[in-house]
């Protein structure tokens, strides 16, 4: 199947909505209410820790001596939590997919999006995706970090209302680039830029 292409029959599938049904039990003890943090092996400490600072803007809460944790961890915040991602130095291999899809990080508004793009070009980071995928509909640009992880700078996830239903596949907006994320937004996604100018100094 072509790319972009949604698959609505499959989507019906007995099995899918199997997992689009599945709920919490009534009564839970506790209500989980964001994604804490993330913790990644690294290969090389001191690199991770100038890509996140220094490309990415975190900043260092902590840090563990080798005696700690073997191979030295690095607590890391970008708000008042004190950490949202923590770095284990002694990984032996670059990451892959097998242990970690990606990790997304929330920006406030599309214009970040763009100026993010710009700088992770102008600092040599690997780009592998920008524009929109699918369900959740957020514009994002996609990365890899020293060790091969995937990350993901977004703006404009769908937020899911009171009634707990969620945009229909019909309303999906994949774009394979941010310009036409920006040109095709889906109902009630403003993409207008608040610098128009940033559309034209990056594209292409």
């Amino acid at each position: 199947m072509p790319r972009g292409v949604i698959d609505h029959d499959g989507l019906q599938a007995p099995e899918m909505r199997a997992l689009r049904a599945a709920e919490p039990p009534a009564g839970m003890p506790f209500e989980i209410r964001k994604i804490g943090h993330v913790v990644l092996m690294v290969q090389d400490i001191e690199r991770s820790v100038d890509f996140y600072t220094r490309i990415l803007g975190f900043r260092v809460s902590d840090v563990y001596t080798d005696s700690m944790m073997p191979g030295r961890m690095v607590f890391m915040r970008c708000n008042a939590d004190h950490h949202g991602v923590a770095l284990v130095g002694g990984a032996r291999e670059p990451a892959n997919s097998n242990e970690l899809n990606h990790l997304a990080f929330e920006v406030a508004s599309l214009d970040e999006v763009l100026r993010a793009r710009e700088h992770l070009k102008a600092n040599g980071v690997k780009i592998v995706f920008d524009g929109r995928r699918r369900a959740g509909c957020q514009v994002a640009v996609e990365f890899l970090d020293p060790d091969n992880h995937v990350l993901e700078i977004y703006w404009g996830i769908d937020q899911i209302g009171t009634g707990g239903d969620a945009r229909a596949p019909e309303g999906w907006r994949e774009e394979m680039s941010l310009e036409d994320a920006i040109d095709n937004p889906p109902a009630g996604q403003d993409t207008s830029l608040r610098d128009p100018s940033l559309r034209a100094r990056q594209s292409g």
